[in-house]
């Protein structure tokens, strides 16, 4: 049997593709999750290799308990989609908050050497400099305002994971992830909208230019990463990575939302008319990663963005009438 790793949020999207991957490189996974948001489904080919602990993750005794002989604990249990974000900030703060204090003590108590937690691009909202480097100020520009309950959460755990168990951990890492999609990544996140809206529009329009509306006028950017390019980041950072250190994981291929929506209507086989609207309170004009500290690990995303967009549409077809496993997903 393998080292033994703890996943908080296994049954997540990217966390149900790390723990598909931890299971073949001959880990020994435990998953916790309440499957509030989560699914374990994502996971279920290597369901029988799992230990599942379907408990809160601010739940510290629950934790203290499936922790015991853990090497690391990769703690990735959050409330995320930009959606929920807006609807729901009071759980989005509370799981991403008490959470992170809560796997902090439960390792202290468990004596976890290894410690990793993700964090996210939020933490910069509208960054000074493009690509971005980890090393600029964090930002919260608003506290009235629920789209920041993720971002501001995020930049607290950091503080937990770095300050609160300083002294009790042999390593402690945290990545920033950017923008990663793939299939199964739930139907909160822009690409999955504009897929099932893609989708739409070719059956309500077979033949000519399909209206397509979009939040602000197309020039936003953003860069994507494949799921399966975000989980090798993070094994590569945990192997080759240093103590108390911030890496983005993510890819430095700037693309506007116009051109993401164009290239989906092309893989779908729709054209698609796109038409600006008003930009979402909170939102930013671009995002783009700097993945120079990355490559120094000898890590960078192989998948393309178009690869990775016709693997997540080939998936969201096939799935379109699915129902949600949850209202968070």
């Amino acid at each position: 049997m393998g080292k033994r790793v703890v996943v908080t949020g296994g049954g997540g999207f990217i966390g149900a593709y790390l723990v598909k991957r931890l299971v073949h490189d001959g880990w020994d996974v435990a998953v916790v999750d309440t499957m509030v948001r989560g699914d374990a489904s994502r996971f279920a080919e290597v369901a029988d290799q799992v230990e599942l602990h379907t408990c809160d993750v601010r739940d510290q005794a629950a934790l203290e308990k499936a922790f015991v002989g853990a090497e690391v604990v990769m703690h990735l249990a959050a409330v995320n989609g930009t959606q929920n974000f807006y609807t729901q900030p009071e759980m989005v703060l509370e799981v991403g908050m008490l959470g992170a204090l809560a796997v902090a003590n439960a390792g202290r108590v468990a004596d976890v050497p290894d410690l990793v937690f993700a964090s996210t691009a939020e933490v910069y909202q509208t960054p000074a400099v493009i690509p971005t480097p980890e090393t600029i100020p964090l930002m919260l520009p608003d506290s009235l305002n629920p789209r920041y309950s993720y971002g501001g959460g995020k930049i607290v755990s950091e503080l937990i994971a770095f300050n609160y168990g300083r002294e009790h951990y042999r390593q402690v890492q945290v990545f920033r992830p950017h923008n990663v999609f793939g299939p199964n990544m739930g139907w909160k996140h822009v690409e999955p909208q504009f897929i099932m809206r893609a989708l739409a529009a070719k059956d309500a329009h077979p033949e000519g230019k399909a209206p397509f509306d979009i939040q602000g006028d197309g020039t936003e950017t953003r860069s994507f990463c494949y799921v399966d390019d975000v989980v090798q980041g993070i094994l590569t950072m945990y192997e080759k990575g240093g103590h108390r250190e911030i890496y983005h994981i993510g890819s430095d291929e700037e693309v506007s939302i116009r051109d993401l929506a164009s290239r989906i209507g092309d893989i779908v086989g729709v054209d698609l008319d796109i038409r600006p609207g008003a930009s979402a309170p909170g939102g930013t004009p671009r995002r783009c990663a700097d993945i120079s500290k990355m490559r120094s690990l000898g890590w960078s995303p192989v998948t393309s963005l178009d690869e990775g967009l016709r693997r997540t549409v080939d998936w969201y077809t096939e799935h379109r009438d699915d129902t949600p496993a949850n209202e968070l997903m």
